[in-house]
């Protein structure tokens, strides 16, 4: 089981220094990838009554994308993945050529996590159909792949239309893999049929292990092997201490996840070098427990 870390979107600031020191600090503590969330807009509560989002214009978010290829620079081996990227509020053809663009300076580095998202006052600034997204990113899903795999494509769908033109340079991954976040039957059915794992938001126990009942049960049915599916769990370190920590990793790996991602947002810390002291206390924890259950 891959552990990673949860980059701090909300938290690490607008430093470029400070962005740098943190992605090298986690990748030389031996984390294997770098998962980042996205919004490109955050809505102002005060004119909405009764706004539940989970974010709003106070709260900070590097671009992915844009951040990536600063990344991309800077760091020589941890994964950079986007857990998730709202693909159906961008254009698909610009997102595929970003995605290979990043997976090109990496050297193979990018992990395409993708989601529908919630936000509409995103969506309506974008230009894009909030109604009718999680159908659109189906399609955006096939576009992709196409472009990440040949040289030249014709493809006319419902929402895309592309003839007889190509990226280049091409991604070095052929195709960049494409994960995705969301808990609703309909994701688990998507990824069955087409994706290459899950980014679940429910911690262990019996709600998520119903999901992925299903979500193998499906994959079974599709001819996919569920083996073949990952799965990216979250351990947050705000809460309990090493005894607890290593609990979770244990529970996550006894339902077969493939990866883990430490989030530290939420701690009460005050800097980025809180953030890495506490990824260093987890994971020196995370391997003790490793080396003792094998």
């Amino acid at each position: 089981m891959r552990i990673g870390v949860v980059f701090p979107q909300t938290e690490i600031g607008a430093d470029p220094a400070a962005v740098r020191d943190y992605a090298q600090a986690v990748e030389e503590l031996g984390y294997e990838h770098l998962l980042v969330y996205d919004h490109v807009l955050g809505a102002n509560a005060r004119s909405r009554p009764g706004w539940s989002g989970a974010y709003r214009h106070t709260d900070m978010f590097h671009e992915p994308l844009v951040l990536f290829g600063y990344l991309a620079g800077v760091t020589r081996r941890i994964e950079l993945v986007t857990g998730i990227l709202i693909t159906p509020q961008r254009q698909t053809a610009l997102i595929a050529k970003q995605a290979a663009e990043v997976d090109v300076l990496t050297g193979g580095r990018l992990r395409l996590g993708i989601g529908i998202g919630w936000n509409e006052v995103e969506y309506e600034a974008l230009g894009e159909d909030f109604g009718n997204r999680g159908r659109r990113s189906e399609e955006q899903i096939e576009v992709m792949r196409a472009l990440w795999t040949q040289d030249l494509i014709t493809f006319e769908g419902r929402w895309h239309r592309i003839t007889d033109a190509g990226l280049n340079p091409l991604p070095v991954q052929r195709p960049i893999p494409v994960w995705f976040g969301g808990t609703h039957d309909r994701v688990l059915r998507r990824i069955a049929s087409t994706g290459d794992g899950w980014f679940p938001q429910h911690g262990p126990g019996g709600e998520l292990e119903e999901m992925l009942a299903a979500l193998r049960r499906y994959a079974r049915e599709a001819g996919r092997d569920p083996a073949e599916i990952g799965v990216d769990g979250r351990v947050n370190a705000a809460q309990g201490g090493p005894e607890s920590w290593t609990e979770e990793l244990a529970q996550w790996e006894a339902i077969g996840a493939t990866h883990v991602s430490v989030n530290t947002m939420g701690a009460g810390l005050s800097s980025p070098s809180g953030h890495v002291d506490a990824l260093r206390r987890f994971k020196e924890a995370a391997d003790a427990w490793a080396r003792q259950a094998g």
